[in-house]
C-alpha cells in the first residue's frame, strides 16, 4: 500500500463527508492505493455515526472511536499504530488542509528520498492577534531550541515515511513537536514545503489562545527529555554537586575565619548570626536535593511500564 491518510477530529460532522469525497477524488486521480484512517477523538456530534457509515460502504476507510476526548496526541499515536502504507500523511478534518498538496508530499518522500515533510501555510487565513503573531513567536521559539529551520511547526499536514510514524512516541500534547521527535530519533532528513491553508467552512476552531502556554512549556519539557531524559542525573545530580561544594566551601571559609578570630582573640559575631552561614546551609540543602531529584529519576526510569494513554471504544474495518 502506497499511501495511509491519518485524521484526527472532535466535532466536525459537517466536514467529514465533504472530506471523504475531495480524499478519494484526488487520491483514486493519482491511481494511489490507500487507506484512510479516521480518529474520532470523542466526538459528541453525529461525528461517529458518519464515521460508521462511511467505513461500512468503503474498506479504504478504517475507524477509530475513542471513549472520550483525549486530544489531538493521543489520536495521531493510535492511527500511527494502525497505519500500513509507506508513506503516511497527517491532516486536519476541518478542510484547512488540502488533499491536492498530497501527490507532491508523497513525492519528496517517496521519490526525494525525505523522512518527514512538515506543510507551511504561508498565507494563513486565522485571526491576526489571536493566531498569526503568537503562531510566529511560538515558531520562532521552537526553531531555536529545536535547531530545525521550520516556519510552521504546528502546522497538520505533513508528510512521512512510515518508519518514522513507527519509531516516535507522540504524547501529552507533544503533536506540535513531531519534526523534533523523529529528528530525536535519528530521522534527519526532515523539510519543508508551502502549503495551502483554507479559511475554516463549518464550525470554530477547537483550541485556544492557551495552546501557545502550553506549547511553550511543552517546548520546555521536550527539550529537556531530549538532552536528559535518559540520564536525568547528568542535569540534577552535576547541578547538585556543584552547589552543596559551593555552600559547603563558603561555610568552611566562615567557620576557618571564626577559629582564626577566636585564636588570635579578635573579637567577631557569632557564627549563627553571619547570614552568609545560612544562605551557605541553604545552598547545600538545595544541592542535596538536585541530587536526590537525579537519582529518583535514574531510579523511575529503570521501573517505569508502559501505560495506555486512551481507550478505544470500537473499530471499523
Amino acid at each position: 500500500m502506497q499511501l495511509s491518510i491519518v485524521i484526527p477530529l472532535l466535532n466536525e460532522e459537517k466536514s467529514i463527508p465533504e472530506l471523504y469525497q475531495w480524499l478519494v477524488k484526488v487520491l483514486e486521480a493519482n491511481q494511489f492505493s490507500f487507506e484512510v484512517i479516521f480518529i474520532n477523538d470523542g466526538s459528541q456530534d453525529q461525528s461517529g455515526k458518519i464515521l460508521d457509515a462511511l467505513g461500512s460502504q468503503d474498506s479504504r476507510v478504517r475507524v477509530i472511536h475513542f471513549q472520550k476526548n483525549y486530544g489531538k496526541s493521543q489520536a495521531l499515536h493510535a492511527g500511527f499504530l494502525k497505519t500500513k502504507g509507506e508513506v503516511v500523511i497527517t491532516m486536519d478534518a476541518d478542510l484547512q488542509d488540502s488533499p491536492e498538496e498530497i501527490p507532491e508530499l508523497y513525492s519528496l518522500i517517496n521519490q526525494e528520498g525525505y523522512d518527514l515533510v512538515s506543510g507551511w501555510k504561508k498565507r494563513r487565513y486565522d485571526n491576526v492577534l489571536t493566531k498569526n503573531i503568537p503562531s510566529k513567536l511560538f515558531n520562532a521559539a521552537a526553531r531555536k531550541i529545536s535547531g530545525l529551520s521550520l516556519h510552521d511547526f504546528n502546522c497538520g499536514l505533513k508528510a512521512y515515511k512510515s518508519e518514522v510514524v513507527k519509531n516516535i512516541e507522540v504524547y501529552g500534547e507533544m503533536h506540535r513537536y513531531i519534526p523534533l521527535l523523529a529528528k530525536n530519533q535519528g530521522f534527519s532528513h526532515i523539510g519543508e514545503k508551502v502549503v495551502k491553508h483554507q479559511a475554516r467552512k463549518y464550525g470554530s476552531t477547537k483550541f485556544g489562545a492557551e495552546r501557545f502556554i502550553f506549547g511553550f512549556l511543552d517546548l520546555i519539557t521536550i527539550w529537556f527529555f531530549s538532552k536528559f531524559g535518559k540520564r536525568p542525573m547528568h542535569l540534577f545530580g552535576s547541578m547538585g554537586v556543584l552547589m552543596f561544594l559551593i555552600g559547603f566551601i563558603t561555610a568552611f571559609i566562615i567557620g576557618a575565619a571564626k577559629i582564626y578570630k577566636l585564636w588570635h582573640n579578635i573579637p567577631d559575631i557569632l557564627v549563627t548570626q553571619n547570614p552568609w552561614f545560612y544562605i551557605a546551609l541553604s545552598v547545600m540543602i538545595i544541592g542535596s536535593l538536585f541530587f536526590l531529584a537525579g537519582f529518583l529519576g535514574e531510579l523511575i526510569l529503570r521501573t517505569q511500564k508502559n501505560q495506555k494513554r486512551y481507550k478505544i471504544s470500537k473499530t471499523v474495518n
